[in-house]
């Protein structure tokens, strides 16, 4: 039996990066991955896809177009499932190749199949189309398994017509009608890419607005631009009932009304990819929604075995997941190299308009009882927002009134995920909107809103003394 100093369970964001954080340092490294490709969800299903589809969205239906010369444009008519997902599988077979490219820089063992623990520390693999198993050892174990969607029991995915988030990605033709129940990150990202597409789409959620960690002006901004797009919000509703008819979907709402769809996305949320594992037999227990509780090192209740990624659930995001195995790596192996993921980081929502934010909302401030201001700059007013076109978008900071300290910063429109960044800096270096003030940003650039937004902050406190 060959044994390594590292058995990684998952190739996707967490499990590349930690398997490669070891390598990297010398160590011997085994990467066990069941699906036909690396990359894991991040590249295959999930991050990378939908965020190229939303590019396409826009190439298609020319909506960034539309703020630049007043025309209406629209999408081609004949328009075919082949032409918008083209370039998405272009991407992902690129960056599948980054993957492997980086798992064979690192002399990383890759093995092929479906993973499960025999003890804690020997892992089974059973490869594909095969009637052998493979086994090896690990004095560090690390499970970066990811998640899957979550699948509601009464709802009938068998039908052709009903999508999860995953295999949404491999729909046959595109529809004219369609409801998204979930207005999470997903629901959202998918409403708005089909929407920009000219598909009139109903969005659900029993929630009573979207996405309750953004700021709550910012989660209002996204609603008008959804409806700008046309789409149906509802919210404190949901689905009580599918009924697939040969022609259409009929879906019985929770308040009573009756939408009839040509195709449904649930869009219900994700748990961790945890079955099969065989995690009884190292003694890891699961918890809820197949979700692996770990301490802050990574450990799961074994000690040699790590777990990071969705797998143990929120932030859920790739960038922490990366980070996350990287900080267990150098704790499983003594490196002194990397002992926390960052306390601060960005999130990121690829709806459109994009939206971006790090830190405190106006919210999170009133609870905490903290004594707060805000500044904002809005894309109509910014150069470079009137020559792209982009003629909604908003930057908002949120500080500290007594001594000006940055506390967060909230993005709506164009580059808004990049954008996020400059202010993400300040934010860990315990800056203040003084920085903006004295920087020199390029003009035009979205960039300079950031001056602006601490201009009104400032003229905000003014007001309020």
């Amino acid at each position: 039996m060959e044994r390594y100093d590292l058995v990684v369970i998952g190739s996707g964001p967490a499990g590349e990066k930690g398997a490669a954080q070891a390598a990297y340092f010398g160590k011997r490294v085994a990467l066990a991955e069941r699906a036909p490709h690396v990359g894991g969800a991040g590249i295959n299903t999930g991050t990378v896809p939908s965020k190229t589809l939303r590019e396409t969205a826009l190439y298609f239906s020319g909506l960034q177009q539309r703020g630049l010369y007043g025309v209406d444009y629209m999408v081609k008519p004949d328009l075919t499932v082949r032409d918008f997902m083209y370039r998405e599988q272009e991407v992902v077979k690129s960056l599948r190749e980054v993957v492997r490219q980086n798992i064979e820089r690192h002399r990383i063992d890759l093995i092929r199949g479906e993973a499960s623990f025999e003890d804690a520390h020997t892992i089974a693999v059973a490869p594909p189309d095969a009637d052998f198993v493979r086994r090896i050892q690990g004095d560090i174990v690390l499970i970066a398994t990811g998640s899957v969607p979550a699948r509601p029991r009464d709802i009938p995915f068998d039908d052709p017509r009903v999508y999860d988030s995953d295999e949404i990605l491999h729909m046959e033709r595109l529809p004219h009608t369609m409801a998204v129940v979930g207005a999470g990150v997903i629901g959202c990202e998918y409403t708005t890419i089909f929407a920009a597409l000219g598909i009139r789409v109903t969005l659900l959620d029993g929630r009573d607005r979207l996405l309750p960690f953004l700021d709550a002006e910012i989660a209002d901004r996204l609603r008008l631009q959804m409806e700008f797009l046309g789409v149906d919000v509802r919210l404190g509703d949901g689905v009580a009932r599918v009924d697939p008819r040969a022609d259409v979907i009929h879906l019985d709402t929770r308040r009573g009304d009756l939408l009839a769809v040509d195709a449904v996305l649930f869009a219900a949320g994700r748990h961790g990819n945890t079955r099969g594992l065989g995690l009884e037999k190292a003694g890891i227990p699961v918890g809820d929604r197949g979700l692996l509780e770990v301490n802050e090192h990574y450990q799961t209740a074994v000690p040699h075995v790590y777990a990071a990624g969705d797998v143990i659930g929120f932030p859920a995001l790739a960038a922490t997941s990366m980070e996350q195995a990287r900080v267990a790596m150098c704790h499983a192996f003594d490196l002194k190299y990397k002992t926390r993921v960052a306390p601060i980081f960005p999130l990121a929502v690829y709806t459109i308009p994009e939206i971006a934010m790090v830190g405190e909302t106006e919210e999170s401030c009133r609870e905490k009882g903290i004594d707060y201001c805000v500044g904002r700059a809005l894309y109509r007013q910014n150069a470079r927002g009137q020559i792209i076109g982009d003629l909604a978008g908003e930057l908002k900071l949120v500080f500290r009134a007594p001594d000006k300290t940055l506390l967060g910063v909230h993005v709506i429109g164009e580059a808004a995920a990049e954008l996020v960044h400059v202010g993400l800096m300040v934010l860990l270096a315990g800056g203040t909107i003084d920085t903006f003030i004295n920087a020199v940003f390029n003009y035009p650039t979205l960039g300079d809103a950031y001056k602006y937004a601490a201009y009104d902050g400032l003229g905000n406190l003014a007001r309020r003394s």
